[in-house]
């Protein structure tokens, strides 16, 4: 037996037993973490140095990027380390860390995409208050306010985490520290408290999806009442992969953080953190970005200048 202060270091799960499949992780990290920081770096740089870009629904997605970036280099850089130099190793206060971190980035990616979904229901239904309703200085507020409620949960969260007592050792069944690990480790009836924080903030993130299903009935109502075949196309084509990823990102969050532990088995955690944790940030700019042709066009002329400098 032992307790958090005897701690100084936790064990990550192995990926593979084998050096082949070690170096098949690390390249499939690598690809992946290459792809989301290509994606939203080039994001990112459109909308900076695009002033035509300097709009209501290319801020939020500047600032979906951002935290895209940040949750991806949370917890690939460690686990490609550990693939590639066959460790399991990661300290007390890295692990602290990488919880926060995660929480933090990985709330404020929701809270973004409610605030687009948002975005998207004024610009459909509400066109002629979009000015008023998402001026500069109402977008920097609800941007402000994603990211404080974010830091907020983050700091929580981790508080709470890591102020339990840990009676069972060392070993987490996943490549991060992620939460639902560390309170399989606490003592009995130990974690009684952050059980709770994680429900409310379910219900909180449930309730957001709510308000992203209510927007979206409203939007599909006011597109299918649109003459033009194309503009219902547009409309459709911007919306559903929204809510469709939205969906995917929301319920493989909450059934990890939530699932009773009888459900729990090392290949179900592994797809699950995967789902809520690593395909967000390599599929967002393609999804909700890369797919808005004014946004290509900027990357396109970003990136031919670029090339012509060279």
């Amino acid at each position: 037996m032992s307790n958090s202060s005897s701690i100084s270091h936790f064990l990550l799960l192995a990926l593979a037993d084998t050096w082949q499949l070690q170096l098949l992780h690390f390249c499939l990290l690598l690809g992946i973490s290459l792809t989301a920081l290509l994606g939203n770096g080039l994001i990112i740089s459109a909308v900076a140095c695009g002033h035509h870009l300097h709009t209501p629904m290319f801020f939020f997605l500047l600032n979906l990027a951002l935290s895209d970036l940040g949750s991806i280099c949370t917890t690939v850089p460690k686990a490609m380390h550990n693939s590639l130099w066959d460790t399991r190793d990661i300290s007390y206060k890295g692990c602290a860390s990488q919880v926060f971190f995660l929480m933090f980035l990985i709330s404020a990616d929701f809270y973004l995409l409610t605030i687009m979904c948002y975005d998207r229901y004024v610009s459909i239904c509400k066109p002629l208050h979009y000015g008023t309703l998402l001026g500069s200085r109402a977008c920097a507020h609800m941007a402000a306010a994603a990211w404080a409620s974010a830091l907020l949960t983050a700091l929580i969260h981790t508080a709470n985490t890591f102020s339990l007592p840990l009676c069972h050792g060392n070993v987490l069944g996943q490549f991060f520290c992620e939460i639902p690990q560390i309170l399989k480790l606490s003592c009995s009836r130990s974690n009684y408290r952050e059980l709770v924080h994680i429900a409310v903030s379910s219900c909180l993130a449930l309730c957001c999806f709510a308000f992203i299903v209510f927007s979206y009935v409203q939007v599909f109502r006011a597109v299918l009442r649109i003459p033009s075949e194309h503009g219902r196309h547009k409309a459709f084509s911007t919306c559903l992969p929204h809510l469709a990823v939205v969906s995917l990102f929301l319920s493989t969050a909450v059934f990890a953080h939530l699932k009773p532990s009888s459900m729990s088995s090392p290949s179900l955690d592994l797809a699950l953190s995967v789902l809520y944790s690593v395909v967000p940030p390599a599929l967002n700019p393609l999804i909700y970005s890369l797919r808005n042709q004014e946004l290509k066009a900027a990357v396109w002329r970003l990136m031919t200048g670029w090339f012509q400098k060279q």
